[in-house]
């Protein structure tokens, strides 16, 4: 028996949204470039189907098409923000507060009063 993909068949509210603005977005970008679809799919090196499955938003579609119809639009760039570590302002929060910190400050002990020899009886 084979397992069911889910998120393929019913994908979460939020996540069929994006990706139809995102295929949305791409078909848009095409059509102003002036390419067919045929024309799209030699360039990226793979069949009209999956480019009109990802214009569609087809959570089954791969991200690598998605990528690289970003790239023939030369809208590649615009990906470096996605999930970029540095801007990612909830997991920055949550790494630090989970940093340790320390009891004392590093480095040598506090000097301490000698002990007189009868103090120790």
């Amino acid at each position: 028996m084979t397992a069911r993909n889910l998120l393929l068949q019913a994908p979460p509210y939020p996540v069929e949204q994006a990706l139809t603005r995102l295929g949305e977005s791409l078909r848009t970008a095409r059509i102003r470039r002036n390419f067919t679809i045929d024309e799209v799919a030699k360039k990226i090196g793979t069949g009209r189907r999956a480019v009109m499955d990802a214009e569609k938003g087809k959570a089954s579609s791969g991200v690598g098409i998605y990528i690289a119809l970003l790239w023939v639009y030369g809208l590649l760039s615009q990906l470096n923000d996605v999930a970029n570590p540095a801007k990612d302002e909830q997991g920055l929060t949550l790494l630090a507060s989970k940093e340790k910190t320390r009891a004392r400050k590093s480095g040598k002990l506090e000097p301490t009063a000698p002990c007189s020899p009868s103090a120790m009886t």
